[in-house]
């Protein structure tokens, strides 16, 4: 028998490479989801008695094929889609794919190149991307653009029309192409990065497959464009946090209550010269930025020696640059610490109206009121957060530190 949370987890993690491998064979977003959830159907049903097989990301993607097949027969233009399928299939046997001319082969790559075509508006990518690689709720994207799960789904339906109706090939693009799509993609990649390292839904705080997928991802982009610092930046910045991740591995642990010690040294160093190298360029970007912020605190000894003078005044910079709520709110953290609690309530308080309903608004918001000894009022914004939160493990965290004030 096999643990049903093992099968979730083995989901999560196969989803978006079954579905991305998929859509290449059959050039079709819908075609492809329906016989990956077919297969998945069929997992479920098989697996609980059998157990896991030793390679279940092959097993899926073995079974997603015949169902896609199965599919395409029962439509009334089979023959001409069977045809296509087995062309795809054949010059992809023979090598006759874009792998020869980028020297990666890498099928979420392909698709996170496909959904970041200039044709779709920027919110419709990452959104498209997101659900069908991600293998993220239309609920968890949502949140992610502090926007309503109605509007992200008409746009996930829109991008998925317009890349039918245009026949947008599915490939990585030329080098001369990519700079008009590469904001969208490191902007994919980062946010798989950021659910697998704050999960918004579920009993893990963090999903290591989902960060070390985006790790990965990053990688073939930096091989892709070597040179490129906002690639290289972006890279750091994922392998600067994640080299935190055994500090935070029993749930949410605040930075400053972080056993430092269980930082890996050696990945922050790696990411350290990645940064480096991207500084070098001369041209800041807002992951470069970010990276260089997440860097300093690497470099504190502890958490009373951070330099959050420089990192207010790197939140600045990346404020003027990339102006969001999330970086807004993480500028006024930076400002209460280094300029005084009353200065960083005061900035965070004229936020509350984009903020609303984040979380971690209010969670930022009942820290800084707690250490101003304004307790009613910090419990009121503890159980705002908590009321606002979907992770169990998150809630369970803001859960003890309301307990603790009461």
């Amino acid at each position: 028998m096999t643990d049903h949370a093992a099968i979730e987890r083995v989901f999560r993690l196969e989803y978006g490479r079954v579905v991305a491998t998929l859509i290449r064979h059959v050039g079709d977003f819908d075609l492809a989801e329906d016989a990956a959830q077919d297969a998945v159907t069929a997992a479920l049903t098989k697996w609980p008695s059998t157990g896991v097989p030793r390679n279940p990301g092959a097993w899926l993607t073995t079974t997603a094929r015949r169902k896609a097949i199965d599919r395409i027969r029962r439509r009334v233009n089979y023959e001409r889609k069977l045809s296509e399928l087995e062309r795809r299939i054949s010059a992809e046997d023979q090598g006759q794919d874009d792998t020869v001319a980028t020297g990666v082969d890498d099928d979420q790559l392909r698709l996170i190149f496909t959904c970041c075509h200039p044709a779709l508006a920027v919110e419709a990518q990452v959104a498209l991307t997101l659900k069908t690689l991600g293998g993220l709720s239309t609920e968890e994207i949502a949140r992610a653009f502090l926007t309503s799960a109605t509007t992200l789904a008409q746009r996930i339906v829109r991008a998925k029309r317009k890349i039918h109706d245009a026949g947008i090939p599915y490939r990585i693009p030329g080098k001369d192409e990519m700079p008009e799509r590469l904001d969208a993609v490191l902007t994919v990649i980062y946010l798989i990065f950021n659910e697998g390292y704050a999960a918004t839904t579920g009993e893990d705080v963090i999903r290591s497959a989902l960060c070390d997928d985006a790790i990965r991802l990053g990688g073939s982009v930096s091989r892709l464009l070597p040179a490129e610092p906002e690639v290289l930046g972006l890279n750091a910045l994922m392998q600067l946090i994640h080299a935190r991740r055994e500090a935070r591995a029993g749930g949410v642990v605040l930075l400053q209550d972080q056993d430092r010690s269980a930082w890996r040294r050696d990945e922050i160093d790696a990411a350290s010269a990645l940064l480096q190298r991207a500084v070098a360029a001369g041209r800041p970007g807002p992951y470069q930025i970010q990276a260089a912020i997440t860097a300093l605190h690497a470099d504190a000894a502890d958490f009373a020696s951070t330099d959050w003078d420089q990192i207010r005044l790197l939140y600045d910079r990346l404020l003027s640059m990339h102006p969001t709520p999330v970086v807004a709110l993480n500028r006024a953290v930076a400002v209460a610490m280094a300029d005084g609690i009353e200065q960083g309530m005061d900035v965070i308080d004229a936020l509350k109206d984009g903020l609303g309903d984040y979380p971690w608004f209010h969670s930022a918001r009942a820290e800084l009121l707690l250490r101003m000894e304004r307790y009613e009022e910090a419990t009121v914004a503890f159980q705002r957060a908590i009321d606002l939160t979907n992770n169990q493990g998150t809630r369970a965290f803001l859960s003890t530190r309301l307990a603790e004030l009461t």
